[in-house]
């Protein structure tokens, strides 16, 4: 710093008393031209101030008022004004058509009308325009609009003009006192062209009522006041020097124009600092030591200071404590016997010694917001390959064998059964103790056995309150025993074995009395007493919080051995963090080479630690330096495996959110001496400060962090003890927490008011040395680890220096600079904003080697949790917001869930379609609401799919571990549930049910989708599956809602309407039989239909279908019995098949399909070759007939598959369903005669189709197997259970095989020619996906593109939905095997669907990235492809002049049809 203070460096003040009420940081403190609210020093001395009375009363210079923006536009008519108009403009625009713009100022209120009239002018004209307010440059876009208004490009509003007669009006209401003036332009939709003014915007002004008197005056406390109030509301934005002035005559504009109104000056000063008692006692003349301190000095001496620290952004009460600090030192100066000009010569010179922690600097930013880059976010899919089972597998061959007392408890739990209450296996040294509580007919049973090899005697005791001794009652004492005063004795019995080394002693003991809930031990050994780990032993009779469970499971879906490795080295993990962490790091090895199910397990151990679910210290004293290395070792070693196996990342960084960051020796060591360098700073050593102390210096935890906010609460809450119970409770610290540390805390805090201020500023400080061991992802903790700082050391307390990470990007400093002066904004939109492009900037270096990757890892931690907590702060921005806006917010926190997830594709795509959803809403698309609802859909399902594969990886290990480790049922339950919750995804999952019902509404989509439109009147039956139910019979009339159908399953019979929120497609099979069987079937979107819908279960309801919705009412059950129009539930009808025979042919070509030869499917496409337009493709199509497969089971090469599966089938029709799979597998071993693949090969090749051997006899078996699944299949569960149901003699039925070549598809369809919905046989409905049609017509969750065209005029299909299918399939170019079974399309009977159709090749499954697509992004094309599948559908129809069920695929533009049927 230059001697120099003549320089102006020290333009620097502190804000007010009264501006200090205001409470929140302020950008660059100290930085006095670039301060809105500094105090203006006199130009000829830099500080000239004066202190009277204590208080610090600055001189400020007058600052005059900038300039007004020019506002004029030309030419312009201001027209003589009526009483109703103060301003008139008007505009001959072209020929004979006018514009007239009248402004009606506020007669009322605040509210302005601005009258637009266009005469003789197009029918479709729209205002193009914006507000113009006071000094801004570009157009500001009113939240009061009128209906039908579009934001344009978040740049402007486009509001329709509403047509009177020949002219166009249109009115604005101007609710904003700020706007001074509406600019515009006029768009005419049906010329597409702008009419301008004289090529230039239109502008007219706002006429307000002059407000401002020439003599009103405003004191100056007030106008900075109102200033910082405009500051805060304007989200705290760093201003130039020349917009703090703007700002600054604003807010006295303001304040004049409330005087103008009315109000008095005393009015003005109780709103601006009204305040309760408490915020009073901040308006007490700020302590000094000695009043001889001139402040002017002590102003210097404050600037030394920060500028030692780096030159930090102080929040308000900061400045005030750095002010007192820097008093302070010069008052320890003064009583050295200096006199004051003395002091000023060293204070020049730069010689009073002063100690600063260093800052993290923070830069002064003249923007708003930062300006993101514009990226690809294709790259920032992450796919890695699973890893290898092989691996698991190997851990489990290394599993060491069962302790005797495991497998004693083992046996002994087998032997109780179910009543087991309690189970704990204590380990003491090398012994193993089993305690094990069971309820049998009244009585408490207690099982104790032991390993250890001496003669050893039960202590014991019986408890009705949880810890007590009392002497059990003589009847339960067992034989033997010694009855003590307060207490019994009873020794072990040897077990009986002849093999001593696997002697186990062990003891039971009966208690019939009720009343007690527990049991206190110890054992005595010899002369030795065995305790608890210096405690007693105490078993819970079932009344405990956390009961064991009766037993952990197999272990199945875990990396078992690590878990019960974990189990087993709990207890002395429970001695200190510096033991947990040592353990956990000695076990990342064996996590890496179970894998991701390893990694799964030390997860869930150290969520469990995280959440207080495990003991964190118990008897062991540990240095915090001790506690701090062991963390440094234990995130080094996650750091290299998050390098070395990048598949595990996700994983990875789950398990160090839950660690702190550590470090070694000297970061862990401040802990310990910071502590008491706060107590002889302050005088405070007695107490809960030296209570707090103790347990610091013996076992410092993450309890820490909380403790010290809760103290730094209560202080700035003027010492309110509620405020430091409230921090702790609201944190998860109890009093009886405090109360279980080894070393407790007993007392409350209890400090004098003289110790506030050194209190704050030191407990302050001490908060940064506990996060930076404890809260690896604490923002500002983390940032300046990256960066680097240097804390000073005092006397026997060591410093520390961190440096900044090497290589960080050019910037990025700046950005999170910005990320942290805007961390408190109350509009967080600004701040998302730099969060993510924070982490889009720090994702490059995490997959870089850096020997400081886990400060990067912890930072990028810290920046995900601050988007979510920032979202969550900003929801009430969102609460009057337009869609657009909150599709931007659920791009931002999708953009950061991409960020933290592997195997993303699926979301990333969804990003990309948030982002075309706004670009199409900004740009006018009238589909936009449509797409955005497609993308909603999908991005739900994204969600579903992640936090299925959460509890899949994750839930197994949690209830396995939790229950060996005794962790509360209730923590266990919602283990993966809480984890999900942590994350962006729950933040994002609320913003989407904020949008749903906008966008439903906007895209006229109401609550509901008919997929079969039949009233329907019955009792409410809710279940969670359809599949679970699919197969029952309901006696009475029922309608289900069923949370989950996914388009496969069975209508149970009995069932006369299904309700669902899932989304199977109209087309889908099971929306098919639906309309087949005339039941009611509709997907319900509303959550709070849904709910009432459920509310109802077991009564009686009539659904009246209509279009579009569904009106439902309660019937009394007496009118549901006497109605006439209702009867018992339906019974599916009986239906006879014909067994067919085989033909003496093996296979067939086209010209030879018969009914007597193959099914519906083949005959039908075969009849369409040469009929259809030259347009429509069919494939060639060759077939095993009817009969094939009786003839090759019967076959002498296939004798033992014939003779196990008439074993197999007597079983079936016994009623043992679950040999149906066993059957399937059965016929997967038939061998192919030798003349079957002569005559297949033939036929094949005779049709121009390739043949499979051709390619090598590999091939051949392939296209074997897929026939041989296509028979198995009439023994699937679905089809075996439906065709039951319509008593359909399953022994007849035939399955004949249909080959066709695979066209490799970019699109498939079905087409129901008549509208499946309405049942309107004048337009046709149709769905269409990306790849093959399987994804349509089986169980693949979301929707498909949905369209209706009118058959009078094909060319013009309209869009029902978007898709929203995250899969497609594709495969090369390949055979597939068609079902064609004699059970199909039968008159009364849907059992299309009910088999398989199998490819010789697997297909490949794609993850769709519809903003890509064609179909979805050109309208041309998509109006095309729509209408030649209706063409198509339409020629069909007038082929067969009946409604068809048509399947086909779309190829390079060509249409294929694969098949059609009667429509059902």
């Amino acid at each position: 710093m230059s001697n120099s203070l003549g320089n102006n460096l020290l333009h620097q003040g502190f804000l007010t008393s009264t501006v200090l009420e205001h409470k929140s940081r302020i950008s660059s403190p100290w930085l006095g031209s670039n301060s809105l609210f500094q105090q203006q020093l006199n130009s000829k001395s830099p500080l000239s101030t004066e202190f009277r009375g204590n208080r610090l009363k600055v001189q400020k210079k007058k600052i005059h008022m900038g300039k007004h923006r020019a506002i004029s536009t030309s030419p312009q008519a201001v027209l003589t004004t009526d009483a109703f108009s103060e301003l008139a403009e008007k505009f001959n625009l072209e020929g004979n058509i006018e514009l007239q713009v009248d402004v009606r100022p506020p007669t009322s209120g605040d509210v302005s009308f601005v009258d637009f009239q266009v005469t003789s002018g197009s029918d479709k004209l729209f205002l193009h325009w914006g507000a113009v307010k006071f000094g801004k440059e570009t157009w500001s876009l009113p939240n009061h609009r009128p209906d039908g208004t579009k934001v344009y490009k978040n740049k402007a509003l486009r509001t329709p003009f509403v047509k009177s007669g020949s002219n166009s009006i249109l009115r604005l209401e101007i609710r904003d006192t700020a706007i001074e003036a509406i600019e515009f332009l006029i768009y005419d939709e049906a010329q597409d062209k702008w009419i301008k003014n004289n090529g230039g915007n239109f502008l007219v002004k706002l006429s307000r009522k002059e407000t401002r008197g020439p003599d009103v005056s405003v004191p100056e406390e007030l106008v900075q006041i109102q200033a910082y109030l405009r500051w805060e509301r304007k989200g705290k934005q760093n201003y130039t020097p020349e917009k703090e002035k703007e700002e600054y005559e604003a807010a006295r504009t303001e304040l004049q124009e409330e005087i103008a109104h009315g109000a008095s000056i005393q009015d003005i000063r109780a709103r601006l600092t009204k305040t309760n008692d408490k915020s009073k006692s901040k308006e007490e003349p700020l302590p000094v030591t000695k009043s001889d301190i001139p402040d002017d000095l002590a102003q210097i001496q404050a600037y030394i200071r920060w500028e030692k620290a780096g030159k930090p952004n102080y929040p308000p009460e900061k400045q005030i404590e750095e002010l007192e600090e820097a008093r302070r030192e010069l008052q320890l100066e003064l009583e050295k016997g200096i006199d004051l000009d003395e002091l000023r010569k060293k204070i020049i010179k730069g010689e009073i010694k002063t100690k600063v922690a260093k800052h993290l600097k923070r830069s002064s930013f003249a923007v708003e917001r930062i300006q993101r880059k514009k990226r690809d976010f294709g790259q920032l899919i992450n796919k890695y390959p699973s890893s290898p089972a092989v691996q698991v597998q190997k851990v489990l061959e290394e599993q060491p064998a069962l302790s005797k007392i495991k497998l004693y408890a083992k046996e002994k739990e087998e032997q109780v059964g179910d009543s087991i209450q309690n189970k704990k296996i204590f380990k003491v040294d090398d012994v193993e103790l089993l305690v094990l509580v069971a309820k049998s007919s009244g009585k408490t049973i207690v099982h104790l056995a032991t390993d250890l090899n001496q003669p050893i005697t039960l202590h014991w005791a019986l408890s009705k309150s949880p810890g007590e001794w009392m002497a059990p009652p003589s009847n339960t004492v067992p034989p033997g025993s010694i009855i003590l005063d307060k207490a019994a004795e009873t020794s072990f019995s040897a077990s009986s074995s002849d093999d001593l080394t696997s002697k186990v002693q062990s003891l039971d003991i009966v208690i019939e009395d009720g009343n007690f809930v527990g049991m206190p031990f110890v054992l005595l050994s010899g002369e030795k007493w065995i305790k608890n780990q210096g405690s007693d032993f105490y078993v819970d009779f079932g009344a405990a919080s956390k009961p064991a469970l009766k037993a952990a499971g197999d272990g199945t879906g875990t990396a078992k051995y690590l878990l019960d490795k974990i189990a087993d080295m709990e207890s002395e993990a429970q001695k200190s963090f510096m033991h947990r962490f040592n353990i956990a790091g000695d076990l990342i090895e064996h996590a890496t080479s179970a894998g991701e199910l390893g990694f799964a397990g030390i997860l869930v151990w150290m969520r469990f630690m995280a959440t207080r679910q495990l003991i964190w210290n118990k008897n062991y004293n540990v240095k915090p330096r001790e506690i701090s290395k062991a963390q440094d070792r234990l995130t080094d070693l996650l750091q290299n495996a998050f390098t070395s196996h990048p598949q595990y990342r996700e994983i990875l960084r789950m398990i160090m959110s839950t660690v702190g960051r550590g470090g070694e020796g000297d970061v862990g060591q401040r802990i310990r001496d910071e502590i008491l360098v706060i107590q002889r700073k302050n005088d405070c050593k007695g107490g809960m400060m030296e209570e707090w102390h103790q347990k610091l210096h013996n076992n410092t935890s993450p309890d820490d962090v909380v403790i010290c906010q809760a103290l730094i609460d209560y202080i700035k809450s003027d010492f309110d003890i509620g405020v430091y119970w409230k921090t702790l409770k609201e944190n998860g610290i109890t009093k009886e927490r405090l109360l279980s540390y080894d070393r407790a805390i007993h007392s409350e805090p209890n400090f004098r008011r003289d110790q506030k201020d050194g209190l704050l500023r030191d407990l302050g400080h001490y908060m940064r040395t506990l996060k930076a061991v404890h809260s690896g992802a604490d923002l500002e903790s983390a940032i300046a680890n990256c960066m680097g700082y240097k804390t000073e050391g005092e006397g026997f307390m060591v410093g520390v220096q961190i440096n900044p990470v090497s290589g960080l990007p050019s910037g990025f400093q700046d950005l999170l600079h910005f990320v942290l002066d805007h961390v408190e904004d109350k509009n967080v939109e600004a701040l998302l904003e730099g969060l993510l492009e924070a982490r889009e900037e720090l994702r490059p270096l995490l997959f870089k080697p850096n020997d400081r990757l886990k400060d990067l890892l912890f930072l990028d931690i810290a920046l995900d949790s601050t988007v979510r907590t920032a979202v969550e702060r900003g929801y009430e921005e969102l609460n009057n917001a337009n869609p657009e806006k909150i599709m931007y917010f659920i791009s931002l926190v999708l953009e950061n869930l991409a960020l933290s997830v592997d195997d993303n594709e699926d979301l990333v795509y969804c990003l990309k379609g948030w982002n075309q959803a706004l670009s199409m809403s900004n740009g006018g698309d009238s589909h936009w609401a449509l797409f955005a609802k497609a993308v909603l859909d999908r991005t739900r399902l994204a969600l579903a799919s992640k936090a299925e594969w959460y509890h899949h990886l994750l839930q197994p290990s949690a209830e396995y571990l939790g229950s060996i480790l005794g962790v509360d049922q209730w923590a266990l339950n919602i283990f993966t549930e809480e984890i999900i919750r942590a994350g962006s995804a729950a933040s994002l999952s609320s913003l989407l049910n904020r949008l749903d019902p906008v966008l439903r509404k906007t895209a006229n989509l109401g609550s509901w989708q008919i997929i079969s439109p039949v009233e329907a009147v019955g009792y409410v039956v809710v279940v969670d599956e359809l599949l679970s139910v699919q197969n029952k019979t309901y006696e009475k009339p029922t309608i289900l809602l069923a949370k989950s159908v996914k388009g496969e399953e069975e209508i149970p019979d009995g069932t006369v309407a299904l309700i669902t929120p899932d989304m199977p497609d109209v087309l889908s099979h099971v929306s098919v039989r639906a309309r087949n069987g005339k039941v009611c079937f509709a997907t319900c979107f509303d959550p709070n239909i849904l709910a009432d819908l459920q509310a109802k279960e077991g009564r009686i309801l009539l659904l009246k279908p209509t279009p579009s919705d569904i009106i439902y009412s309660e019937v009394k059950d007496i009118e549901f019995q006497s109605s006439s129009n209702l009867v018992e539930a339906k019974t599916s009808p009986t239906l006879a098949l014909v067994r067919k025979q085989f033909g003496g042919c093996y296979a067939i070509s086209a010209d030879e399909f018969t009914s007597e030869m193959v099914g519906a499917k083949s005959r039908n496409i075969a009849y369409l070759k040469g009929k259809v337009p030259s347009w429509v493709g069919i494939p060639t199509s060759v077939a095993l007939p009817f009969g094939v497969f009786e003839k090759v089971l019967a076959d002498d090469i296939n004798q033992g598959v014939a003779k196990e599966l008439k074993i197999l089938k007597k079983k079936l029709s016994e009623g043992e369903f679950s040999t149906l799979g066993e059957i399937r597998r059965t016929v997967l071993e038939l061998s192919a005669p030798a003349l079957l693949v002569k005559e297949l090969k033939e036929k094949m090749q005779g049709s121009g189709m390739p043949w499979p051997g051709d390619e090598g006899p590999t091939r051949w078996d392939q296209a074997w197997m897929a026939i041989k699944k296509v028979w198995a299949s009439k023994w699937n569960e679905r089809a075996y259970f439906s065709t039951r149901k319509v008593k359909l003699d399953h022994d007849y039925l035939c399955m004949a095989v249909l080959v066709q070549e695979i066209i490799n598809a970019d699109y498939a369809f079905v087409i129901h020619t008549t509208n499946p919905s309405s049942g309107d046989s004048s337009e046709i409905y149709a769905e269409v996906v990306r790849g093959l049609g399987e994804t349509l017509v089986g169980a693949y969750p979301g929707r498909a593109l949905s369209f209706v065209c009118k058959k009078k005029d094909l060319n013009s299909p309209h869009v029902l939905g978007y898709p929203s299918k995250p899969i497609g399939l594709f495969i090369k170019r390949s055979i597939i095997f068609r079902s064609d079974s004699n059970g199909e399309d039968l008159e009364g009977y849907a059992g299309a669907g009910l088999y398989d159709s199998v490819s010789m090749d697997e297909e490949e499954k794609v993850v769709i990235d519809y903003s890509s697509d064609p179909l979805i992004t050109d309208g041309n094309f998509r109006q095309t492809i729509l209408s030649n599948i209706a063409r198509a559908g339409n020629a069909i129809e007038e082929l067969y002049g009946s409604p068809q069920d048509i399947e086909g695929v779309v190829r390079d533009g060509k249409i294929y049809v694969v098949q059609t049927r009667p429509q059902m």
